[in-house]
Formats: structure tokens, sequence, C-alpha cells
């Protein structure tokens, strides 16, 4: 079976037993910053096994694409270590349990798959005898083959929330593959039997203090790894060898001019760049982009690792976007998304290459000049820990500094580097973090949804309701009530106050009763359903069951969703001037102004933003109507709706129409017309990441005073220049060329100055063993200028050592110079400089022919050039 039929028939197998096949979720986790990636089958339904979310299906199934990065370095030299990979899926939400998973697993694994039932083992948590009831009275499985394992294995749970036993299903790979110990069983770490599927039994809750207590609502988790069974059924030891992965070697090692299978380190590369291009390709299709941190920061490193790896093949230019289109053409009819982004991700991993490509440039300059200082202070090897930096900031493979360090007869350090390599994982091993179903708050508040009920939201309709308070909460806890001066938080029955989601922030409000007033600053919804407002008691008691007028503050409100309106509008005039590659990627939407970050490649140029601007401004001039109606979200994607990507939804959908120029998705508040944006202004655009840029802007009387503070500014400049307003440009022009006429006359004077000064200054040459050496403290304004006087008196002497120092107010300046002819007695002119540098308060060095320093003590600088002649002298020895 190949790995699509494979993929088609455990969802069909499903479909049948009445489960609702959803699409992969996205591998960035929504709504979710306690992860970075998606990992897991169960990581966007989370929110309903944890009752945070009602569920629209009560059972799904699922192939979910996942990426997991804590053993990148183990990837290719292993059978199944992968960063992406697709885990088939089942899920029950307080519907079936064990009674009907296990006999559906059994019947899936034996009869859709055809695996010999003799080849299977089964393992259950030690205490799971309803399992074990199951597997070998129901299913029919030997007693002897039903493996009881502890809970480090067998018991799935992390911190405060639903947790549960669990039970793995191993095949038997034959003697061939175990350790041939004699108590090779399941278990073993050796490759003999094989997990390919675990059923996880959320029957408990764990709370704060470690008890456990039934659920009553029990799911079903399960996770079945497609590359893992693929490589069972295909017949091959390594997931690499299946056909999931073997067409895009294939097509790798066709592009380098290589064969998959006859060289060792040639093998390994194709299977490094076959995984990391696949999870580069699916994590940047669905939203994610190379950068220094986060998401970012892995996917910047996959993709240099992979580049690395391509070297070994004898590949030195881009590359890796034509792999990304050869997965896409492979996985595009699983996951549609790859062919809508295609564009998008090549032109991601194409530019991404390309900037590697000059660091690697870089890094070789670094490595030659260590090579070069190494050589001259008499070291044979490369410091461990130069090594490690250049493989971590520059991408340089240890192999590959190794190989250009043995060519000038140097070695590298490699126990040094594994060292700083060992302690950058201990970091980040400290640093990854777990997959948790739900915090200590998020309990608080799923119980109080649940006795309390959903908030109703009126907020589109009205700005001004009555309500009733359902709970008060101060730090956590249920009060009866609140006094002035108080802050708490607020449960309502119904409310108009927007809670912050979606980019748009929250409404203000006031809750008023008699004797009461309530100042409400944040509203929020931290379980589905559940509206929370923050607020201050002003005046009076705030009661718990109190009837109150809630009233949102209208400015803020009709300002915020001013803003949020023209986001729309720019989001559609965007795609007109730059083109439809892009794609909203964020955005925030205030009173004062909005924040919207969108995929691109390049900066926008003057013209274009003028474009956008004018496009925006013109749609506001029509004065379209701005219509909201809910619909399906298929009939909406239908519309040609526009939707955030990467955002999930669920089966009724919030559509905003304005007029026929803009449909999209949105939950957001926003303005009755267009032309209530009033105006529209840009006053910034910048990049936030690789192909990522972002624009601010503001609307209505923001524009004004924009304008007013621009205006402004104009007339402070046309005064500091004594000029009419309408001159200054003329008269700004005039002075910049004039300062610039003055500026060369300055420097013309200063070449004068110090070729003078250089012809006394060679009046202090003294000899050292031979050798001609100047030291002297010199007038010089900058480091520029120091080093042309040294460069000018090295032409004068022809052989010799020189050292000059200057004062820049509080800072010295130090230059060094050794003709070349002097390189092999032992001079160097990075150390001379590194030493008197040292006697000022400072450091620094460079190469053996020229070198800088700096310094903080120039009252030090006479008594350092003194000694020059001294530190000239140990170095000849």
């Amino acid at each position: 079976m190949t790995g699509r039929e494979i993929r088609e028939k455990y969802l069909k197998f499903f479909e049948q037993h009445a489960h609702q096949i959803l699409p992969s979720a996205s591998l960035i986790p929504h709504n979710d910053p306690s992860i970075l990636w998606t990992a897991a089958g169960m990581v966007p339904f989370k929110p309903y096994f944890t009752g945070q979310a009602v569920p629209e299906y009560k059972r799904v199934t699922t192939c979910q694409k996942c990426i997991r990065t804590p053993d990148i370095e183990s990837v290719g030299r292993t059978a199944r270590h992968h960063t992406f990979f697709e885990m088939l899926g089942n899920f029950s939400f307080g519907d079936y349990f064990k009674e009907s998973i296990i006999p559906w697993s059994w019947e899936f694994i034996t009869k859709e798959l055809n695996l010999p039932q003799d080849k299977l083992w089964i393992t259950i948590y030690q205490d799971d005898d309803e399992a074990f009831e199951i597997w070998h009275k129901t299913v029919g499985v030997p007693a002897e083959r039903i493996v009881r394992l502890g809970k480090d294995t067998n018991f799935w749970e992390i911190g405060v929330g639903p947790c549960g036993p669990c039970s793995e299903i191993y095949v038997d790979l034959g003697e061939a593959r175990g350790c041939g110990a004699p108590d090779c069983q399941v278990g073993c770490d050796c490759d003999r039997f094989l997990e390919i599927w675990n059923l996880v039994f959320i029957q408990f809750f764990r709370d704060e203090e470690g008890n456990y207590s039934p659920l009553e609502s029990k799911g079903i988790d399960t996770g079945m790894g497609l590359e893992r069974v693929a490589s069972v059924l295909q017949g091959v030891a390594s997931n690499f060898d299946t056909d999931i992965f073997r067409e895009i070697m294939d097509f790798t090692a066709n592009l380098a001019g290589h064969k998959y299978g006859q060289a060792a380190d040639t093998d390994l590369a194709l299977k490094v760049i076959a995984d990391h291009c696949r999870a580069v390709t699916f994590a940047v299709s669905d939203g994610a982009l190379p950068g220094n941190e986060g998401r970012g920061y892995v996917i910047r490193r996959l993709l240099r690792r992979a580049v690395r790896f391509g070297r070994v093949l004898g590949v030195h230019e881009p590359f890796l976007y034509k792999v990304s289109q050869a997965i896409i053409e492979q996985m595009q009819d699983a996951y549609p998304e790859l062919k809508q982004k295609s564009g998008h991700v090549i032109r991601v991993i194409h530019t991404e290459e390309e900037r590697f490509l000059e660091t690697l440039a870089a890094g070789s300059d670094i490595l030659a000049t260590l090579i070069s200082e190494a050589k001259a202070s008499g070291a044979s090897e490369i410091i461990g820990n130069d090594a490690f930096r250049l493989y971590d900031t520059f991408g340089f493979p240890l192999e590959l500094t190794q190989e250009i360090a043995a060519e000038q007869g140097l070695t590298v350090d490699e126990d040094g580097f594994n060292a700083a390599m060992e302690e950058q994982r201990k970091r980040a091993r400290s640093a990854r973090q777990e997959i948790e179903y739900i915090s200590e708050r998020g309990v608080l508040y799923k119980a109080l949804r649940e006795e309390l009920g959903d908030t109703r939201f009126n907020g589109y309709s009205t700005l001004d309701t009555d309500s009733n308070v359902m709970a008060i909460l101060k730090d956590g806890l249920q009060e009866l009530s609140a006094v002035a001066g108080e802050e708490v938080e607020i449960i309502l029955d119904v409310t108009p106050c927007y809670a912050e989601s979606g980019g748009q922030i929250t409404d203000h409000a006031m809750l008023i009763g008699p004797d009461l007033s309530v100042e409400v600053s944040f509203v929020n919804k931290p379980v589905e359903g559940l509206i929370v407002h923050r607020g201050k008691v002003l005046s009076g008691v705030l009661k718990r069951h109190d009837s109150v007028k809630v009233k949102v503050e209208q400015p803020r409100r009709q300002d915020t969703a001013r803003n949020h309106s023209a986001t729309h509008l720019l989001h559609k005039a965007l795609k007109e001037v730059l083109g439809e590659h892009v794609n909203q990627a964020g955005s925030l939407v205030e009173p004062d102004r909005l924040r919207f970050d969108f995929t691109h490649y390049a900066a926008v140029t003057p013209e274009e933003l003028l474009r956008i601007e004018e496009i925006v401004n013109q749609a506001v001039l029509a004065n379209y109507s701005i219509e909201t109606f809910e619909t399906s979200l298929a009939k909406a994607k239908e519309m040609g709706a526009a939707a955030l990507f990467g955002e999930k939804y669920g089966k009724q959908v919030r559509v905003v129409k304005m007029g026929e120029f803009s449909l999209e998705l949105c939950g957001g508040t926003h303005l009755t017309s267009t032309a209530e944006v009033g105006l529209f202004k840009i006053f910034n655009e910048t990049s936030v990441g690789a192909g990522l840029r972002r624009i601010e802007a503001v609307t209505g009387l923001g524009v004004l005073k924009y304008l007013g503070a621009k205006e402004a500014q104009l007339e402070e400049l046309a005064a500091v220049i004594k000029s009419p307003v309408q001159e200054v440009v003329r008269r700004t022009e005039a002075l910049v060329q004039h300062n610039k006429a003055l500026e060369q006359e300055i420097e013309a004077l200063r070449t004068k100055l110090a070729k003078s000064e250089v012809q006394d200054i060679l009046g202090r040459i003294t000899q050292v063993k031979g050798v001609s050496v100047l030291a002297s403290v010199v007038a010089a304004p900058d480091m520029d200028n120091l080093r042309g006087m040294v460069d000018m008196l090295r032409d004068k002497m022809g052989s010799g050592v020189i050292l000059l120092g200057s004062t820049a107010g509080e800072k010295v300046n130090l230059v060094a110079a050794v003709t070349k002819d002097l390189h092999g007695q032992g001079l160097h002119a990075g150390n001379l400089v590194k030493e008197i540098a040292k006697m000022v308060g400072g450091g620094g060095g460079g190469r053996p022919d020229m070198a800088q320093a700096g310094g903080k003590n120039p009252e030090k600088l006479q008594e350092a050039i003194d000694t020059v002649h001294q530190v000239v002298e140990k170095q000849m020895k």
C-alpha cells in the first residue's frame, strides 16, 4: 500500500463508523500560545477535551500535519526520527469509549491493513483491567501477547487537566531486527518491536493536588504515524525507504547528480533534505516565515541545515525551492492548501536560500580570519567554541570547517565544539514546552460556564443593554460583592461589550445601577461562550444577582470600528496593487490607529503606497454600504469571501460585505458605510520578517491629527532655516549643497594637515633589533582618519611597525600596522594593538598586517604609546 492509500483507507474506515472526516488543522496552533507547533492529532481538539468549547461533531477522524523538533540532529541517522510527519487519528468527545475503539483498531489493523495477528502485541496500563478484558475476551488477543506497563509509558497526563491510561499496538518485525538478547520483548530499545498506534483513554481529571477523579464525559484520542505504518506495509527497514520519502529523495538525487543507496554520506544528506524540506514547505504554507525567534527560528534552522547538506551533494546554488515544488506536486491532493499557496511557498524558500548563501560567504571570511590568527600565533587548531559559533551563526557544519582548516595544516578542537553543542541542547531542552490540555485558570472558567451558561453577546446591534450580574471574581475566587476601590472580574448574562479577539481590542464600558458605577477596562473570552469583564468599582457596592445597565463607550467603539473597516479596504487594495499572493498575517485595531501585517517579498514602493492609499480613499468616497450576515463556511467560500489564513471557523460564519469591493469573514465590529471611515492615511510601512511586511495607518480625525502634526513640523523647520513654508524644500536643498561643499573643503584641509603631520612624525622612527618602529600620539578626529595616516606612513616607511593613537572625547582610538616583510619574525599587528589597548582600558585586534582597537582612558594614552617598543621587542623574541 502507498502512503496515499493508507491515508484514504484509514479515513474511510472511520467515516463508515459515523466519524466526520475533518481536514488537517494548521501547523500553527489556533489561539494557543503555549506551544509553537501542532505536534499531535489531538492539539486542534484540546478545547473539546477540556470542555472549553462545544464540538460540532461527537466523532471525528483526521490526518493531521505535525511538526516536532526536539531531536533535529537525529533526523536521517535513525529509521524513524522526523521533524514533519502525518498523524492518523480518530477522536470521541463524550461519545464512545474503550468498548468501541479497541475492536475497531483490531479490525482495521488485521482486516484493512492485513497485518498478521501473530505478529501483533498489545500494551496496556498496569491497572487497566477493563482494557485487558476487551483486548483478551472481546477481541481475542492471547493473554501472553498483552503486556502491562507502568505509568511512565502507558498513562497520558501533563499537569492539571484531563488524562488517562493508554494502550499501544506493536508489530514484531522479526528476530533479524532485534538485539539478540534472550529477554528481548515489547519495550526493548531495539528495532524489533515497533509501536504503530496509541489509543489514549481520557477518563480522569487530575487536580492541582494530584488527585484523580472520573470524568463524566470520557474521550478517545488515538494517533497512528502514517510513515511508520507505511514502512511496515511496504516491508522496508526505514521510513525513508517508503514511497512517501523515496519520491522526494530520488528527485533530489537526480537534481544533484547522485543516486540513493550508493554512499552513506549521500544517503544521509538526501534523507535530511527530504525531511526538512517537507517541514519547511508545510510550515510556510500554513503561514510561518523564517526569522530569528520562535517558529521563524525553527524554519530558518531547518532550511539552513538542509542547504548545508546540499553542499554534501555538491550543490552550491539555491535548490530547495525546486525540492519544495516536487513535495507540493506529491502532496497537493491530500493537502490542497499547498497548491493554493505554492507561489508564496516557493518564493519564501528561494529568498531564504539566497540570503543564507550570502551568510555562508560571510562565514567563509570569518573562518579565513580564524585560520590566519591561529597560524600567526603558532596554534595548530581552531578553538572548538569558535567552530561552534561558525556552525550556529553562519551555518558552517563542523565537517566543512575541518576540511578548510586541514587545507591550511590545522585541526579543529572537536571536543570543544561538541561541548558547546551540548550546552545549546541543554538550553533548548530546558526551554521546551509541553502540550497542555488546560491551565488551572482555564479549569475555573470552564466550571463557571457550566454553572452559569454562555454569555449572550448583543453588541453588534446595541451599545446599551440591561443585564444581570451572574458572578464576581477576585483573585480567582468567587465573591458575593465588591465595594468601591476594588478591581474584580464580572460575568453578566448578556453584554454589548466586545471581547478582545481577532486583532480588535476590547471595548470600555460602564456598569450602572442604583448608587453603583463600575468602570470596565478589559473584556475577554477565556473559554468559548464565556465573556469576562474586568473592572473597578467606582462607587456603591456591586453584588451578585444585581441588575445593571451596561453602556459601551461609544466614541471608542466607533473609532475602533472605523479602523477595523479600513483594514478590510486596505486588504483588498493591497491585493489589487501588489498581487493576489498578499494575505493578512495579523492585525491590531485600536481607536487611534490600525496595524496590518501581510505577506509580501519586498518593500512597498512610495508609488505603490500612494496607489494603495488612493484605492482605499476611493472606496471610502464611494460610500459602499457595509452589511453583515451569517452563512455556512462552504457558502461563504463559494461567494469568494476572504478568510484569515490559519483561523479556525465553525459551520456558521459571519461575513462582512462592503458593496462589491470587499467580502471577508470577520467577527469584529464595523461601520454601516465606508464613508464613515472619513479619511485613510498610511504613516508607516516596514519589514517585520522575511516575506512579511507591516502597514500602519490612521483614519477619520486621526488623519487630521497626523496632518496637523506634519504641518507643525514643517512650520518649525521653516523657522529654523529662516524660510517661508512654501520655500522650505528649495532652501533646504541649497543648505545641503552648501554643507557638502564645506565638508569637502574641510576634508581637503585635513588631508593637507595630515600629510604635513606625517612628515613630522617620520622623524620619530626608532630601531628595535634592526626593525623600524614608529609609535606616536597624533591628532585624528576619528578612526577613518587615523587609518589614513597609518596608510600614508606605511607607504613612506616601506618596511616597519607602526602604532598610532588618538583621542576623541572620552575615547581612545588605536591603529597598528606591520609590513608584510616582517610577518615571519613574530610580529602581528592584531596582537600588538591588543596588548597596547589593555593599558588604556580597552580591547581589539585584527589581521597580522593591520588592526585597530579602542579604549576608555585617554589620560593613559601617552604612557601606553611609550611601551610600544618594549612590546615589539618581546614579540620578536
